[in-house]
């Protein structure tokens, strides 16, 4: 995975990686395309999670998105606070971003989620204290899989895409990261399969963050830059 040997930086999905919330948002957008009256299965909903929202509604919605995404979106963003409660930390994220942080490692949250979704994300996180950098929704026009978070990410990390490596659990997390040149990590924990994310550029798949907090220990940093 690139062409150092030195791991500088560290850029984290969240939803589904550090944070089980995957499947409320399944849950929350099942229920806003049932409030505009569109019936769509759940599966088809997971499937497109951690897309760009314009087009996780394409995908999904089809000829309908553009009269009926607005209103779709903001049914999920109200569906989806009622869940904030239900919200909880992956067991492992806080301890592998300290022990990255307290390695040197810079850790970057590359979200795409919108500033009001990322405050709560964050205090669910309880990082700030260990955090180099983070990224919102309102530092690009589109999200993954396009590489523009990506870029933000790398800038804000102030290494160049060999010193870093992407974490996340989705194939479009692999493929933004593989666009813009960073090699990535997947995990398991957002119900994508091993294969699946193998197959969009991830180096090596593990169940979870805790998986991953162990092959650090066992390795130090560097064991993610020689995954796979």
């Amino acid at each position: 995975m690139g062409t150092s040997s030195a791991l500088r930086a560290v850029l984290f999905d969240i939803d589904g990686t550090l944070i089980d919330s995957n499947y409320l948002h399944v849950d929350a957008w099942t229920r806003a395309f049932a409030d505009v009256g569109v019936a769509v299965d759940a599966w088809k909903v997971h499937r497109s999670i951690g897309l760009d929202s314009a087009k996780l509604l394409d995908a999904l919605l089809g000829d309908r998105a553009e009269a009926l995404g607005d209103e779709a979106k903001e049914r999920h963003t109200a569906h989806y606070e009622e869940l904030h409660p239900r919200l909880r930390r992956f067991e492992g994220a806080r301890e592998l971003i300290e022990r990255l942080s307290e390695s040197g490692v810079r850790v970057v949250l590359a979200t795409s989620a919108p500033p009001e979704e990322f405050e709560v994300l964050r205090a669910c996180l309880d990082v700030d204290d260990l955090l180099h950098a983070a990224t919102t929704a309102d530092d690009v026009e589109t999200a993954k899989p396009d590489p523009d978070i990506i870029g933000v990410a790398l800038e804000r990390a102030g290494v160049p895409a060999f010193e870093a490596v992407m974490i996340g659990d989705t194939r479009w997390d692999a493929e933004a990261a593989g666009r813009a040149g960073v090699g990535s990590l997947g995990v398991l924990s957002g119900g994508i399969g091993s294969a699946e994310l193998l197959e969009a550029g991830a180096a090596e798949v593990f169940d979870d963050v805790a998986a991953i907090l162990k092959a650090v220990a066992d390795g130090g940093p560097e064991r993610l830059l020689s995954a796979g």
